[in-house]
């Protein structure tokens, strides 16, 4: 397994199309079909709202979106879906909106008429970003697969601008937001990522990570104390207080005896 991590180096890119003219969306599909063979068409939606609906059921690697349509535009579309988790090339006939689709982070901009040597270099600077960020993953993998000590173990933490690399240790407190979980670190640094707190509970559950609340997962080694006043609750090495669920008072208890003892 180890060997075949070192080895990968391209993937088939899910890739969503939004624009509200069927015509320009067939005309990317021809020209992405003709020119693009690493890329797979996974959907197409025709505005903000079946925009949203289609990159939530798909997951894709990359969306090529279209700025101005019927319902909002496409900073609407990607404000209600931040934290962003794959790449987006813009397309439009409005060149007036291509300083703001670059403060957004845009991997392209491209304009109606797509030319199609310009689409397929903005495919392939896609391409070998989400490889790299990919190989990034698998990387990690590796070590973490090779490392015991948790004080090394790290995990990857994606963003729309960055991949991070945090190690287990240096996680504070992990705080749910809806669909969305901030890792709380060491330093005061924050990252929101775009996966539910149950996910990282039982990712983490088992390097002292600890289910304090239905809104909290705290590292276990960042507690300073526990205060019984108010039902119970966590001061964490911060001066941060978590509380603590009625129910899980008594393991809470039980695991701090244990680490106290080893």
């Amino acid at each position: 397994m180890l060997t075949f991590i070192k080895k990968y180096k391209t993937k088939m890119l899910r890739t969503i199309v939004i624009d509200d003219e069927e015509s320009v969306r067939k005309t990317l599909e021809k020209l992405v079909k003709r020119y693009c063979p690493n890329i797979r068409m996974v959907a197409e939606a025709d505005g903000v709202e079946s925009g949203i609906k289609a990159i939530k059921k798909h997951h894709p690697d990359l969306v090529l979106l279209d700025i101005k349509m019927d319902d909002g535009t496409g900073f609407d579309l990607l404000k209600q879906l931040e934290p962003v988790d794959f790449k987006v090339i813009f397309i439009t006939a409005y060149d007036q909106y291509a300083i703001k689709a670059i403060k957004f982070s845009a991997l392209d901009y491209l304009l109606k008429p797509i030319d199609p040597e310009d689409l397929t270099e903005a495919i392939n600077k896609a391409e070998k970003l989400i490889v790299n960020e990919l190989n990034q993953q698998l990387n990690t993998l590796e070590e973490n697969m090779l490392t015991q000590e948790k004080s090394k173990k790290k995990i990857i933490l994606k963003t729309f601008d960055n991949i991070h690399l945090v190690k287990l240790i240096d996680i504070v407190y992990c705080e749910s937001q809806d669909n969305y979980t901030n890792f709380n670190l060491l330093g005061d640094k924050k990252i929101l990522v775009s996966n539910t707190l149950k996910e990282y509970d039982e990712m983490l559950s088992e390097f002292g990570f600890f289910r304090a609340h239905k809104s909290y997962l705290i590292n276990l080694m960042h507690i300073d104390r526990f205060e019984k006043a108010d039902g119970g609750s966590v001061v964490l090495n911060n001066e941060i207080k978590i509380p603590v669920a009625s129910r899980k008072k008594d393991q809470l208890l039980e695991m701090l005896h244990k680490i106290a003892g080893s």
